[in-house]
């Protein structure tokens, strides 16, 4: 056996990939084609359920409904095993969770983790509910995504917003400042925590460590929304993981980046600054008590390839996406989001140069079979994962740059999307809002009103307007301009902008 490299923070991951002479199979089952399952109990069971269902072994007189057969709405349910009373009995199976989520703590550094089949949205709302009391204040990102918001209002939190600057030469919001966050701190001594998003939806990083300081100064913790980077701290050209740099609580989507099934995330935080058993009733508060085996399963699973082939896989991305960067800076016009204080590993398309509108190159892609995550007018956000190899990037890349040539037009300055943009004037708490008794008016009379309602554009999906902050006239012309771009206006009880909820006035019911 080799040496381990000491200067090598990650060879201890790659020797075990290397030393281990099941890493081609496990025991040739091809539901397990790396042979995972040796580091995965939650695999294991669901591994050992399927193959007794799978040979007529099974006959459940429990739920789901479907008892493993196929026969009645079809495959759509193949694979579903629920962690009660599949892999594991209904009074035991919560040894198994436990035993996955130590090893997640342990692969992140963490002294408390819970695997959620709700998102990153459940873990956001969990840590809402675990850091204050009802009216306390939180420093809190407004580029924040809806589950925050809400969370907000089943804690009864008041938001301090913190706002990042937006650089002009894209119209793409940069990291929050500490100095903006330290400025927060100092104005509301008596806030319970800072919640940020880092990176943010479109990659852009933060000093992380820098806000750690200034947070815990203040005798507070630092709670980071990572949803869109699980693979952060797997590869030294990677920025470190929030927990690494110094935060107390992350939460991050196993589903966005890393190969897990949809839904499946990881909460983790460190206990100093936080209550562990505030944190598992605010968890279980707020989660199923039927949760989906398979989707545990494949967080488990997600968890040991990234402990086991992290570098290796990460490394294979980040020469794809050098290679996509490159390719596409060759094309007049197109350049992307890079350099200091963005994800390598997030790959943002820049199209305004080029005068194609991102909508139809979007639309391009899709009918290629390549739909992507984000398209506006300027912008384009594929995402990238350690599941494409470098021949599948390169091969988007050339799809990409085909579509960018066929709407080619008169290049245009880069204008900044409605979420990034407005200001938020909050007049009442959003929990105060979102529970105070509504009317529905038209828009021409909704300005100046207080909406009771969020409502967020896609994309990005961050919210324009939120319980208790006064409706602009500023705001409502953002909305407009991007339902006539062809984006979706999300969770407005008025999709069509025509009426608006707002709080009602004294003596209107």
């Amino acid at each position: 056996m080799s040496t381990p490299d000491p200067r090598d923070p990650f060879d201890h991951l790659d020797r075990r990939h290397q030393s281990d002479p099941g890493h081609q199979g496990h025991q040739g089952d091809p539901r397990d084609p790396l042979g995972l399952a040796a580091d995965a109990p939650l695999l294991a069971a669901w591994l050992d359920w399927m193959a007794r269902a799978e040979a007529g072994q099974l006959m459940p007189m429990s739920t789901p409904g479907h008892k493993q057969r196929c026969d009645l709405v079809g495959t759509v349910v193949a694979g579903d095993a629920p962690l009660y009373g599949a892999l594991d009995a209904i009074k035991h199976a919560d040894r198994l969770r436990a035993d996955a989520e130590a090893r997640a703590a342990a692969l992140w550094g963490a002294d408390w983790c819970r695997f959620s089949v709700a998102g990153s949205t459940h873990g956001n709302q969990t840590f809402c509910l675990a850091v204050g009391q009802p009216d306390q204040e939180v420093i809190i990102t407004r580029t924040l995504h809806r589950s925050l918001l809400l969370g907000l209002v089943m804690a009864g939190l008041r938001p301090v917003w913190v706002r990042p600057e937006i650089d002009q030469g894209s119209g793409l919001p940069a990291a929050v400042a500490v100095e903006t966050v330290r400025d927060a701190l100092a104005a509301h001594p008596d806030a319970c925590a800072v919640i940020l998003g880092d990176p943010s939806y479109i990659g852009t990083t933060g000093d992380l460590a820098g806000h750690a300081r200034v947070a815990h100064e203040a005798g507070v913790p630092l709670i980071v929304d990572a949803a869109w980077a699980a693979y952060l701290g797997f590869h030294p050209d990677l920025p470190a993981h929030a927990l690494a740099a110094g935060a107390d609580a992350m939460v991050t989507s196993a589903h966005k980046t890393l190969p897990a099934y949809t839904q499946a995330a990881l909460v983790l935080a460190r206990t100093e600054r936080l209550d562990p058993a505030r944190l598992n009733r605010a968890f279980d508060a707020t989660h199923t008590t039927s949760p989906a085996g398979s989707i545990m399963a494949s967080t488990d699973a997600a968890r040991a390839l990234l402990a086991r082939d992290g570098k290796r896989l990460c490394g294979r991305l980040l020469r794809g996406l050098a290679a996509a960067r490159k390719r596409l800076r060759e094309v007049p016009g197109v350049d992307v989001l890079d350099g200091p204080g963005v994800d390598p590993a997030k790959l943002v398309v820049l199209l305004a140069g080029t005068g194609a509108h991102g909508g139809l190159v979007e639309a391009d892609l899709i009918a290629a079979g390549m739909p992507v995550d984000m398209g506006d007018r300027d912008t384009l956000v594929p995402i990238v994962t350690m599941a494409d190899e470098e021949e599948r990037i390169a091969a988007f890349t050339e799809e990409l740059v085909s579509a960018v040539e066929r709407h080619r037009g008169q290049p245009r300055r880069p204008a900044a999307t409605a979420a990034w943009t407005v200001r938020p004037q909050t007049v009442l708490a959003p929990r105060e809002a979102f529970f105070a008794p509504n009317e529905t008016v038209p828009a021409s009379a909704a300005v100046g009103r207080i909406s009771a309602e969020l409502v967020a554009p896609y994309p990005p999906g961050v919210p324009v307007l939120a319980p208790g902050e006064l409706i602009t006239a500023e705001a409502l012309a953002a909305l407009r301009e991007v339902a006539a771009d062809g984006g979706r206006i999300a969770y407005a009880e008025d999709p069509s902008l025509a009426t608006f909820q707002v709080v009602a006035r004294p003596g209107v019911a």
